[in-house]
């Protein structure tokens, strides 16, 4: 009867990874902002949209992008990034002028790390964050390491089940029946994922509530009007918005996208 001592280590198991990433979500929606009906008129700039998208990295992409689309930053499809005007014309361009430093030229992925650092972004987070539309260090990562502590789970059962189905000696219950036991935790641990994947958005884990809502807004009005913020006209805007929502991969020219796919490979003389 072992593999009964094995089937309650898999409930444990899935037990306690269901639990700790559903207490996760449910702490993260209940940090709701006090004036939250305020702010469900709020318009969001395109470096806030992109915060609350991907977090600083996003923040440094659409700077990037913007200051490429204006023709005062020139990015080669080889990945590295000229200045053409060295004005930068609000905080963000102007980190991203200093990261590619004094000789006017630099790989692009030194200067997405650096401006993503910068202190611009930083004040920008912690804006974000008191206005309650950002959540704070280590609320999003806690989701995200539930999400994962369930995907182990899901592993770990059915490792648990193959091992209990092996012993050798009788079982005292046909193998079948045995294995249909272990389903139990398993069906568990994938519905949970199953339910974050609906429930929880990527972005979870740089948006609170009320920023999600404020991004879905965006996202809808994307067709329209634009954000209001950095860029030129509304058509710029609408498309700098997209790539502030999905990434680079929003991105329709394919040069400057070819210049970005050099961004995380390491370089060398």
């Amino acid at each position: 009867m072992f593999w009964v001592l094995l089937l309650l280590l898999a409930w444990a198991v899935a037990g306690a990874a269901c639990t700790r990433l559903c207490l996760a979500a449910v702490r993260a929606a209940a940090a709701e902002p006090k004036d939250a009906a305020a702010l469900r008129g709020h318009d969001l700039t395109l470096y806030e949209a992109a915060f609350l998208s991907g977090g600083p990295a996003r923040v440094a992409d659409v700077t990037l992008v913007s200051m490429a689309r204006q023709r005062r930053l020139l990015l080669a499809h080889t990945g590295w990034a000229t200045v053409v005007d060295p004005r930068g014309r609000d905080e963000m361009e102007r980190s991203v002028i200093g990261a590619i430093g004094p000789e006017g030229q630099s790989r692009i992925a030194p200067v997405r790390a650096a401006t993503a650092a910068a202190d611009a972004v930083r004040g920008l987070a912690d804006r974000l964050v008191s206005a309650g539309l950002a959540v704070p260090d280590g609320t999003g990562s806690t989701v995200a390491a539930g999400v994962r502590q369930v995907r182990a789970a899901a592993l770990v059962v059915p490792a648990l089940g193959a091992t209990a189905l092996l012993l050798p000696g009788p079982t005292g219950m046909p193998r079948d029946l045995v294995a249909l036991w272990f389903t139990l935790p398993l069906a568990l641990t994938l519905s949970c994922l199953v339910i974050a994947r609906v429930e929880i958005p990527p972005h979870a884990r740089w948006a609170s509530p009320a920023g999600q809502r404020l991004l879905t807004a965006l996202t809808r009005r994307a067709g329209g009007k634009g954000t209001g913020g950095e860029g030129g006209g509304d058509g710029d805007r609408t498309y700098l918005a997209s790539v502030a929502v999905r990434g680079i991969r929003a991105i329709g020219e394919p040069e400057l996208r070819a210049a970005f796919a050099h961004r995380d490979q390491p370089w060398r003389d």
